[in-house]
């Protein structure tokens, strides 16, 4: 049923694409599409705006329109199969691409055949895959890891990447501007629920899109319901640290 009632409005001109909202939407009506926020269904929203304060860009008001009424049914159906979604997504099989694999850190003779010259230049990658949306939360090199989250320039900015930050650590890599946040949030749920994270590392990098990775590596750490140390990395478009806090 149509009814005149309050609704999210999303300005494209100003929206960056960084996920905050769809974070902070509870009923899951927002949804990153074409690097833009979106209202996916107006039955799902609310209109209640609690997603507004979250958005640097000031990019959402709250409008008095024509709209579908809310649903709290539709809203329920909405976010269970989310849930079922993740639950039950899998690695396709057969692809050498998303196959685990784990290696082995260089032994003491084999370090010391690198001649000087590539000290401190060769591969810190413990493992594979590396992207977000390829790691099962049961990955093996996930469990009792200090887990490094990289939003994926950092590595093209940052030439040090591997000896500064990635040495001794499991990695994940993605982007919360083109990928799926929710999925996001819900996977390091998991993740912290059963993995034992020891710590985690987030490296973003200065410009507006990267901003919401650490905002869905706190919630995924509030769904599990776990405290884990925390440190936060900004990366300048130049290839320097900013911050570290």
């Amino acid at each position: 049923m149509r009814v005149n009632r309050k609704i999210i409005e999303i300005d494209e001109e100003r929206c960056d694409g960084c996920g905050n909202c769809v974070i902070a939407c509870a009923e899951g009506a927002l949804k990153i599409i074409d690097g833009k926020a979106r209202v996916i269904s107006d039955n799902l929203c609310d209109g209640l705006g609690a997603c507004i304060g979250d958005c640097p860009q000031n990019a959402l008001r709250i409008v008095q329109r024509e709209a579908e009424d809310f649903d709290e049914a539709a809203v329920e159906k909405h976010l269970e199969e989310q849930r079922d979604q993740a639950a039950e997504q899998k690695l396709p099989c057969g692809c050498p691409s998303t196959q685990i694999q784990s290696f082995s850190p260089a032994s003491g003779c084999q370090e010391a055949n690198i001649p000087k010259t590539m000290a401190g230049s060769e591969s810190a990658l413990s493992h594979w895959p590396v992207q977000i949306r390829l790691i099962p939360p049961t990955a093996p090199f996930l469990r009792g890891a200090d887990l490094l989250v990289v939003a994926d320039c950092v590595p093209v900015a940052f030439p040090t990447l591997h000896r500064d930050f990635l040495a001794g650590k499991a990695v994940m890599v993605g982007c919360p501007k083109f990928d799926d946040v929710q999925d996001y949030v819900d996977r390091f749920a998991e993740i912290f629920k059963t993995a034992g994270i020891k710590s985690v590392t987030t490296v973003v990098m200065e410009v507006p899109c990267c901003s919401g990775l650490p905002g869905i590596v706190n919630k995924g750490m509030e769904k599990a319901g776990v405290q884990v140390p925390s440190k936060q990395v900004t990366i300048s478009t130049r290839g320097e640290v900013l911050e570290e806090r």
